[in-house]
């Protein structure tokens, strides 16, 4: 079983520096591919309400027979229910189709800016962790702009920023800014969504000077960038892939290279994407 290093967050509990992505996942898929990922080693898990595999995740976990308290599930907030009533609502929602008493990681999905209800909702997450419901609390999606908001009116900032991340959109400033205000960052589409990205020639020359496949590549990239990437997968053996990025490094050279190309993002621009 490979072991994970972690990352300790702003509020001073855990993350595992890489995790298992759900989408797009059915519940019996999903229950299928968090149980074989946790006797694999994985310890974290990534769904969310609009995913529609909350309850699958659950069972996965508890098929696979790996301790609760070892493992952190992270879901989400969908754009419907922004609002304070309304996201503790939704929790209690989603703690019951998951099937635990406690979340270890709560994210407002999309900041959905034309609603201006995303601080409500953060409010109630607030809640949430002080009543020892949820762990840990933070966003996806969000820009410098939406996170510096959230501290200006709450004085609370999140334990974790989940963003397009990926070679082909590194992210810097945003990851920066992270840096800066003690957030850590998680990468969705980490491989680049089947755009050409494990296929590009300079990824594969490192692959094959480091005797490794190109998604390996690519994730090792995200943990040296201090990224935690949460690749999606329910094949065994590419989930076992995955994980074992923790045996080689990446020089700088390197890591140039696999990001050195025109970035574009590939997903919604926050400032006006709805996901509801």
């Amino acid at each position: 079983m490979i072991s994970i290093p972690t990352h300790t967050l702003n509020d001073d509990t855990n993350l595992p520096a890489l995790g298992l992505g759900t989408y797009p996942m059915s519940e019996g898929e999903a229950e299928r591919a968090v149980s074989g990922a946790l006797g694999l080693g994985y310890r974290l898990v990534d769904t969310a309400t609009n995913y529609s595999n909350e309850t699958g995740v659950g069972l996965g976990l508890t098929r696979s027979g790996v301790p609760r308290e070892e493992v952190v599930v992270t879901t989400k907030l969908p754009g419907r229910h922004h609002g304070y009533e309304e996201t503790l609502a939704s929790f209690e929602d989603s703690r019951r189709r998951l099937g635990l008493e406690y979340v270890d990681l709560y994210l407002i999905h999309w900041p959905l800016p034309r609603l201006d209800r995303y601080v409500d909702s953060w409010r109630a997450m607030i809640k949430l962790r002080e009543d020892g419901l949820v762990r840990s609390i933070g966003v996806s999606n969000f820009t410098a702009e939406h996170l510096e908001r959230l501290e200006k009116e709450t004085g609370v900032l999140p334990a974790v920023n989940q963003v397009e991340l990926h070679p082909f959109f590194p992210q810097d400033e945003l990851r920066a800014f992270h840096t800066a205000k003690g957030i850590l960052t998680e990468s969705w589409t980490p491989l680049g969504r089947g755009k050409g990205l494990l296929d590009d020639p300079a990824v594969i020359a490192v692959a094959e000077d480091l005797g490794v496949t190109p998604g390996q590549v690519v994730l090792r990239w995200h943990t040296q960038l201090g990224a935690v990437p949460i690749p999606k997968s329910s094949n065994p053996e590419r989930q076992r892939q995955n994980l074992d990025v923790f045996g080689f490094e990446l020089d700088p050279a390197q890591m140039t290279a696999v990001a050195e190309r025109t970035h574009r993002r590939l997903g919604g621009d926050p400032e006006v994407h709805e996901e509801f």
